[in-house]
């Protein structure tokens, strides 16, 4: 056993009443840390899962300061071979914060960078004690260089040691030290070996110039703003009540007067909101800080705004609420900065000085994010390019916060800069795959197709004889991840079975496509296209259970009592299956409905009459039974308390030149409730048997109790008809928004339902070891516990359920499959919720960019496409919130413009016109008064509006809506009135499930809408061919406008 040598670790520290403590820490050398190299000689054990390789051409050692000052250049991954210290570890998690150590020792985790940490401060040869006298600097430096010299020396001089610093000092002291141990500044290290890597280079001087300015800023005396609290007083203050900790939420239609803080109030307090008003009280936190908050005297609380701003506009109303807690930002707990879009302004020449500076605020593409003030010596070259930055710093005595280049996106308003833009501003990396993942893909060519492993198909169930199994999907679907089989057994039960795609036969733990899948976490859906969790080989080939061909699957099959379709057995396992059919949802639904599907169903191409017909009868009676079930399974959900909502569901149509012709709304037929209610029982008993397996480390969904406050709308908007919502509880809420129908209206009672799932808070991922057992539940669904089963082609969750779940029933040892820890799984749902909601914001966003662009090129004026209905769903001081039922669609209509002129409607036929007059507010209504005459508009009421673009070059463009007339557009009485009758459970449950892979029209094969570049650029970013990405353009356009909380499931 290796022998410790002690020894006595003195620190100093000053306490907040400035008296010098004397810490002694007993600290332990030893001779075996291992280096983590694939170099050693000395047969060091290998601790860590990533080592420096072999094959580069040198190793590269960051100082302190270099890891924390530039971290954005170490975190390319060109850079690899990087050994960071123990002592450089410590000082970028004291000096620059959690969320930088944690971008550091991601990059080590990764094991695609090849980079690891060697323990400098436990090697007793690459120690060093601080010397009596000695600057901290100077030692930190020193320890990092004899390190360095240790590491080259204990690999016998095999490979040079690059030490990068920015300190010119220790670089003329050290430079020559030591042979094979170079000291380098980052500028020369990067024209040395990466002198064509230009993206460092500018972040590189981007960032040199912002420290720079940062510095100078120091030197200062006037202040913007006021300085933080010390860590230690925050925790106090917090722990004690006198501040509250949450994360800021910057309303971006006023960014610069009001943001929110949630307390975490576990009552129904109406006002659980902290609002901070105004830049001062907001005291530099940026969107989606973690902040501490300190309330401000009562006599100082204010309202929320509640008059509407145009976009790009900066007049704010003075129109507010009654007045709410308001309080100011008195310390941060936690970044969230990020990369951000920019674009440079209109006015570039005249804030450079005609080209003699390089500081330029550029503007954000968020709203709710500050103008950012950056160095740039190609300001002229950017002035017409969305570019990404990053924040450095905010001083007290700048307005604005400094940051540095990154790199461009692409020229404003082409298609793929608009499209690279929401993906960066989400943070989803869709980058292709790396060659080292692609090799670990299966062959499956012509020459040599892949074939099943005969020992395999040994170990598992097979039904290729047994079973009619078949799938239903939308049209264009060729990665089908989930089939179906239902039959009547001898004993007289029915046999109801939920085949799921077997990605964890081909995605082993840790390999490389799994780091990637486990990295992006979800497939991700634009409006026009998909990018794949998953290879193409996988997600379109041998993981997609297409019909006629032999697939390995994971099943769920129950027996039901054949009368009330109760559970009397269910059994969970590998399976060998083979679809005999692949039906699209409109077969399926004329299947049961008793048309004439024999040309709809390609396997049955080429067969007699007789045999047609015999297959027929068998198919529908699948079918029928399938949907008898979906019904009773629902009907139990509904009886528990299930929250049925309404989406509204767009698709796009398009003319021979494949350019978009209409909007018009997806009907939606009991075929899809049918197949989601198979997922969602499906779901529902795996998450019983993972749980039961695995009662402290399950990856379950929770969808919480909605906070009481959020349905505030829903309650105002019932009673606007004198109905009055119970919101106690989910059943009662589902009982209360079944009695509010209006005869006359059936848009009231979707509306309604889009308010309740507004309302709703998000269904998140979590490990069962960090919730109480009485948390399991969701609530939306009515189920005591839930999980993602049916999706792994396209979600990482549901691979770990995959996993769980085969541990559970094949009683295989849990570290073989390296099933997840409950600290690790709860770290991991956090990430993929993360960038669940990544997805789903992107999905939006992309959706909101064609919708200006079908809208764009469309005369307002005369083009009937742009007058269509909208219904009056909210009043605002100065306007109107409208839900045009035409395309599924909300926004804001105003009635009093910024120089006080309000809109008159009055005269039936003519164009409504801006005059002087007044605008009188009452609970339900808002009238426009003119020196002629009154117009009242309530809530509920059906107007004609005219749907125009409003451009903005530095923000995404958005629709604007203008009053035509305060009568119905007569066109559009009819839309909304069919299948009121079909309900869905929470949206992203039911269309997520049903129409998860909602398909796609491919509408831009056509270069003169994308430009000459695009098959380049899909070849290189796009993981779908073409002829299989059939995603339907402008999906899931909901009337509720909103992002994920009705994933809600």
């Amino acid at each position: 056993m290796m022998d410790l040598l002690k020894i006595d670790k003195i620190r100093q520290y000053k306490t907040r009443q400035g008296f010098v403590k004397r810490i002694v820490q007993e600290h332990y050398l030893r001779e075996d840390v291992p280096c983590n190299s694939e170099l050693c000689l000395a047969g060091c054990r290998q601790t860590a899962n990533c080592v420096v390789p072999a094959d580069v051409t040198h190793y590269l050692l960051p100082d302190c300061q270099t890891a924390s000052d530039y971290l954005d250049i170490l975190e390319l991954p060109e850079l690899i071979g990087i050994v960071f210290l123990q002592t450089v570890l410590h000082h970028v998690r004291h000096s620059s914060g959690k969320r930088s150590y944690q971008r550091l020792y991601n990059k080590v985790k990764d094991m695609r960078s090849r980079c690891t940490v060697f323990a400098n401060e436990f090697c007793h040869y690459a120690y060093c004690s601080r010397e009596p006298g000695e600057d901290h600097v100077q030692w930190q430096f020193r320890v990092v260089y004899e390190s360095a010299v240790w590491y080259y020396n204990h690999l016998a001089g095999q490979k040079p040691i690059v030490l990068l610093t920015e300190n010119e000092k220790v670089i003329e002291e050290y430079g020559s030290r030591t042979a094979g141990v170079y000291v380098l500044s980052i500028g020369n290290y990067l024209n040395m070996f990466w002198p064509d890597l230009n993206q460092a280079l500018d972040i590189y001087e981007s960032l040199k110039a912002s420290l720079a300015e940062v510095e100078s800023q120091s030197k200062g005396s006037s202040k913007e703003y006021t300085e933080y609290l010390p860590m230690d007083v925050l925790s106090a203050g917090i722990k004690s009540g006198r501040y509250i900790d949450g994360a800021i939420r910057v309303n971006r239609h006023h960014a610069q007067e009001e943001a929110f803080v949630s307390r975490n109030i576990r009552s129904s307090d109406q006002k659980s909101d902290v609002l901070i008003a105004g830049r001062k009280n907001r005291n530099r936190a940026v969107d989606g800080d973690i902040v501490v908050v300190e309330l401000l005297p009562q006599a100082e609380w204010t309202g929320r705004i509640i008059s509407l701003k145009a976009a790009g506009s900066d007049d704010v109303g003075s129109e507010k609420s009654e007045s709410m807690p308001c309080g100011r930002v008195v310390g941060i707990l936690q970044r969230n900065w990020r990369d951000y879009v920019v674009s440079l302004p209109d006015d570039l020449e005249q804030q450079t000085g005609g080209g003699q500076s390089d500081k330029i605020l550029v503007i954000p593409w968020d709203y709710s994010i500050p103008k950012i003030r950056i160095s740039t010596r190609h300001a002229l070259q950017l002035k017409d390019q969305r570019i990404v930055v990053r924040i450095d710093s905010w001083e007290t005595d700048s307005m604005f916060p400094n940051g540095h280049f990154v790199r461009s996106l692409g020229t404003i308003g082409d298609l793929e800069t608009e499209i690279a833009a929401v993906l960066v501003e989400k943070n989803l990396s869709v980058g292709p795959f790396s060659e080292g993942l692609l090799k670990e893909m299966p062959e499956n060519t012509e020459q040599n197709p892949w074939v099943m492993d005969e020992d395999e198909v040994k170990k598992r169930r097979d039904l290729r004889r047994s079973h009619l199994i078949f799938s239903i999907d939308p049209k264009g679907c060729e990665d089908v991840d989930d089939t179906l089989s239902v039959r009547k057994l001898k004993n007289g039960r029915i046999e109801l079975g939920v085949h799921i795609a077997d990605v964890t036969y081909f995605v082993k733990p840790d390999s490389l496509t799994d780091l990637e899948a486990r990295s992006r976490s979800t497939t991700v859906y634009l409006a026009d296209r998909r990018y794949d969790m998953l290879p193409e080989i996988l997600s379109a080939q041998l993981c997609s259970l297409i019909g006629g061909v032999d697939r390995y699957a994971v099943s769920v099959v129950w027996q039901l009592d054949p009368n009330t379709y109760e559970v009397i057995k269910v059994w969970y396992g590998r399976t060998v299956i083979r679809s005999a059919y692949k039906m699209f949802y409109e077969a399926a639904q004329s299947l049961h409905d008793g048309k004439q599907v024999k040309d709809d169903i390609p396997e049955l191409d080429g067969l007699d009459a007789a045999t047609v017909d015999k297959k027929l009868v068998e198919l529908k009676w699948c079918v029928d039974k399938l949907m008898d079930i979906a019904r009773h399974l629902k009907a139990r959900r509904v009886v528990g308390g299930a929250v049925q909502l309404e989406g509204e569901e767009v698709k796009v149509e398009l003319n021979e030149e494949q350019e978009i012709e209409d909007l018009v709304p997806k009907q939606t037929m009991e075929i899809h409730e049918t197949i989601a209610e198979c997922m969602i029982f499906a779901n529902h008993w795996v998450a019983k048997k993972i749980a039961e397996a695995f009662s402290t480390s399950a990856l379950l969904r929770h969808h919480p109790l909605p906070r009481q406050d959020q349905f505030q709308e829903l309650l105002y908007c019932a009673k606007a008809k004198g109905y009055t919502i119970d919101t106690s509880s989910n059943k009662a809420l589902a009982d209360s928004l079944d009695k509010c129908i209006d005869s006359n209206d059936p848009l009231y009672n979707r509306i309604l339902r889009s308010l309740a799932t507004k309302a709703m808070s998000n269904a998140l991922y979590f490990s069962t070891g960090s919730l109480p057992r009485d948390q399991f539940f969701h609530y939306g669904l009515a189920l005591d516990r839930y999980t993602h089963f049916t999706s792994p082609i396209r979600r990482y969750a549901d691979v770990i359920v995959h996993r769980q779940l085969l541990a559970a029933v094949e009683e295989e040892d849990s570290n073989s499959l390296h099933l997840p820890s409950n600290k690790d799984l709860q770290q991991l749902s956090g990430h993929i919720n993360t960038k669940h909601r990544a997805s789903q914001n992107a999905q939006r966003d992309s959706q909101v960019l064609f919708q200006a662009m079908y809208f764009r090129d469309r005369d307002s004026t005369t083009d009937e496409r742009c007058i269509v209905d909208a219904v009056v769903h909210n009043l605002r001081a100065n306007g109107l919130l409208v839900f045009i039922p035409r395309y599924g669609i909300k926004g804001a209509l105003y009635l009093k413009d910024k120089e006080g002129l309000v809109c008159d409607a009055s005269s039936p036929g003519k164009t409504p016109t801006w005059v002087p007059g007044t605008l009188e507010w009452s609970e339900f209504s808002i009238t426009v008064s003119t020196s002629t005459c009154k117009t009242t508009f309530k809530l509920f009421d059906h107007i004609t509006v005219r749907i125009s673009v409003q451009q903005a070059r530095s923000h995404a463009s958005s629709l604007r809506f203008d009053l035509v007339a305060n009568q119905p557009h007569k066109k559009d009485e009819s839309i909304g009135v069919q299948n009121t009758s079909l309900k869905t459970d929470i949206i992203q449950e039911v269309l997520g499930e049903s129409e998860d892979k909602t398909s796609t029209a491919s509408i831009y094969d056509n270069q003169d809408i994308l430009g000459a570049d695009f098959p380049e650029l899909k070849k290189q970013y796009g993981q779908t061919n073409k002829s299989v990405s059939l995603y339907h353009l402008l999906q899931h356009l909901q009337e509720m406008g909103l992002e994920e909380s009705a994933d809600g499931s």
